[in-house]
Order: C-alpha cells, then sequence, then structure tokens
C-alpha cells in the first residue's frame, strides 16, 4: 500500500464518513478500483484507524456545543449521559443479535466467518446505500419541531437503528442517525449533535476490535513488531492526520446543509451511489 493509495483513502473517508453517504461503501469501493482486499487486516485497521482520524475532528468541530448542550449543568450532563448510554446499549443489543443471525444462520455455524467478510460484497452495499438514501428523502419530508427535545424512547430507537448499520457497509450510521431522529421529531441541530455523540461513544469499541484483528493476522503471519509498525501502524497513523482535515471540512458541509433544507440531496446522492455500485459489482 503507497502514500498516495492512502491519501486517496484518508480524503474519500475523512469526507464520506461524517456525511450521510456512508464512507465505507465509498472505501471499500476505491480500494477495490485500486486492487486492494477490502477485508484483509490491513485494511480493516487503516479503516479504523481513518475513523478515529474523523472521531477527532468530530471532538473539536463539536466541543464548544457540546459544552452548552451536555455540560451546561450536573443534570443536563446527567439526562444526556443517560441518552447516550440508552442508545448505545440498544445499538449493542442489536447489532450483536443481527451478527449472531447472520453467522449461525445465514452463514450454518461458519467456524472463519467474520463480519468483514461482508464487506466486500457490492451487491449488499448497494442495497445498503438505497436503503439509507430513501430514509434520508423521507426524513427531508418531516417538517422540523424547533424545540423537539430527546427523550429516553427515542433514543432507544435511534440506538437500535444505529445498531442495524454496523454490520453493512453502505448503510451510513450518520444518515440513518440523524434521519430517525428527524422522524421522531428531535430538532435538526439536536439530531446532528447526539449522533455524532454516539459515534465517539462506539468508536473505541471499534479501533480496539480491530486492532486486536490486525495483532492476531501480524501473528499468524509471523511479522516482527518493527515490520508491524512500518507496514500497518506508521501508514495508519498518517491517514488518520489526513482524515482529521477532511472530517473538518465534511461536517462544515454537513451543518449547512442540514440546517438549509439541502438534507434531501444527500439521500438523492445514495441513491445514486447504489445504483453505481451495484453496477460496478
Amino acid at each position: 500500500m503507497t502514500l498516495i493509495q492512502i491519501l486517496i483513502l484518508a480524503v474519500i473517508q475523512g469526507t464520506a464518513e461524517l456525511l450521510p453517504v456512508s464512507s465505507s461503501a465509498h472505501v471499500i469501493m476505491a480500494e477495490k478500483f485500486m486492487g486492494l482486499d477490502p477485508t484483509s487486516p490491513e485494511m480493516t485497521l487503516l479503516l479504523v484507524m481513518l475513523h478515529t482520524g474523523t472521531m477527532f475532528s468530530t471532538l473539536v468541530y463539536f466541543w464548544s456545543s457540546w459544552k452548552k448542550t451536555y455540560f451546561s449543568s450536573m443534570a443536563q450532563c446527567r439526562l444526556n449521559g443517560r441518552f447516550l448510554i440508552t442508545a448505545t446499549v440498544c445499538t449493542g443489543i442489536v447489532g450483536l443479535a443481527l451478527l449472531f443471525i447472520i453467522k449461525h444462520i445465514v452463514f450454518r455455524h461458519s467456524p472463519d466467518f467474520e463480519i468483514e467478510n461482508l464487506f466486500g460484497i457490492a451487491w449488499l452495499m448497494a442495497l445498503a446505500l438505497a436503503m439509507g438514501g430513501l430514509l434520508i428523502v423521507a426524513s427531508s419530508r418531516i417538517k422540523e419541531q424547533s424545540n423537539g427535545q430527546l427523550s429516553v424512547s427515542k433514543s432507544m430507537i435511534i440506538g437500535a437503528v444505529q445498531g442495524l448499520c454496523l454490520p453493512f457497509r453502505g448503510f451510513s450510521r450518520s444518515g440513518a442517525t440523524i434521519s430517525t431522529a428527524l422522524v421522531l421529531g428531535v430538532a435538526r441541530r439536536r439530531a446532528e449533535e447526539f449522533s455524532f455523540a454516539l459515534a465517539v461513544v462506539i468508536t473505541p469499541a471499534i479501533i480496539i476490535k480491530e486492532a486486536l484483528r490486525a495483532y492476531k493476522a501480524q501473528a499468524a503471519a509471523a511479522m516482527s513488531h518493527r515490520d508491524m509498525l512500518m507496514h500497518l501502524a506508521l501508514p495508519s497513523l498518517f491517514g488518520m492526520a489526513l482524515s482529521f482535515v477532511a472530517g473538518l471540512i465534511a461536517l462544515r458541509w454537513l451543518s449547512r446543509w442540514l440546517e438549509h433544507d439541502r438534507w434531501h440531496l444527500f439521500g438523492a446522492y445514495c441513491l445514486v451511489a447504489a445504483a453505481v455500485v451495484y453496477w460496478v459489482g
């Protein structure tokens, strides 16, 4: 994997990750065009490090507004913490249930199955992109309730929808969670803040999982720690820095379109992208 390839993937990931268009689907298709294996440990670790870069850009971008929303008082901190915990628990329940169903029913207890095996299936990505696009378009037609607030029940539904996104590359996490919040009557800015707060909560767990997967692959290949550093860690850190910058730009773009009634355009893009992915695949 060359630095040019990492640069391309970082820009695509950093831009698309924080837009509701599924960064994973875009990155996976880019990897295929460049002759890279999107299911390899090297690629999944790079993808997670790129996610890390966008997580830091999310923290930087939203920090001032989160201080007002989440940390303005102890009561607000407890209330919003309850929403985040509730949503994250629902995400875990739905995500693990889906993993069990896919592994033990769809793949019939295959001992070699890993959820990453789904990442290279083009028609599945196309279907997920189309479903995400339709959800975005539908939510854009909901009249905004300027004072629409979260509740425990709403956070449970948003978290459950986020869990549906985890196994399927193409089903945008940000697009699905923001759209679900809009359908439930949550104000647009509040929906955006909550969606990306959820991302910050779940990203560290994903990073740890993929880091362990890459380490096991390194051990199985008898790769030295020095080679591991040179061939996996350093390129991934370079990509993380690039995705951080691209993520800041993408967040500004998303906020403007969401708050100026252009949210449906992201949905239209997802539908077009679904057709392209299906045709290419």
